[in-house]
């Protein structure tokens, strides 16, 4: 299975946020959305960086309450690992794995065209062992 095929399913819609804007839109924009992550991105093209609910408790732990009026610059993770659709789910589990991060967004042409979650991969891949379940039983049952 390829990120295609979970973009598919989801759409390629993504939550981004300029990097000049504070800390508490980008905690609303989370909160909101229920999401874990937000792209930063001036132009909703480009990757400045991603913003997650890890970087703002890091924030909030080392500037205290003054994080909510910083800007999403100061504290977003600027070095962003990016996948393309054609990229195969098990080597991007396995990076987000061992990387130890939950969101990559996916670029086409240097462009954001959507975002993968580690939740996305584990669903898709709980609905293909379902689906391979059903699949065996009726096989059976029809033997």
């Amino acid at each position: 299975m390829r990120v295609k095929d979970i973009l598919n399913r989801k759409g390629s819609a993504v939550a981004t946020i300029d990097p000049d804007a504070s800390v508490a839109d980008a905690v609303a924009t989370l909160h909101e959305r229920r999401i874990g992550a937000v792209v930063v991105s001036a132009d909703d093209a480009s990757i400045s960086g991603i913003l997650s609910e890890r970087d703002v408790v890091g924030a909030l732990a080392t500037m205290g309450p003054a994080v909510l009026t910083a800007t999403v610059r100061q504290i977003m993770t600027a070095e962003v690992l990016t996948c393309e659709p054609e990229d195969e789910l098990r080597s991007l589990a396995i990076t987000m794995t061992d990387k130890r991060f939950r969101h990559m967004p996916v670029v086409v042409d240097g462009k954001l065209a959507g975002i993968v979650s580690i939740g996305d991969v584990v669903k898709h891949r709980v609905d293909e062992l379902q689906t391979e379940h059903d699949q065996l039983m009726d096989y059976i049952s029809s033997g």
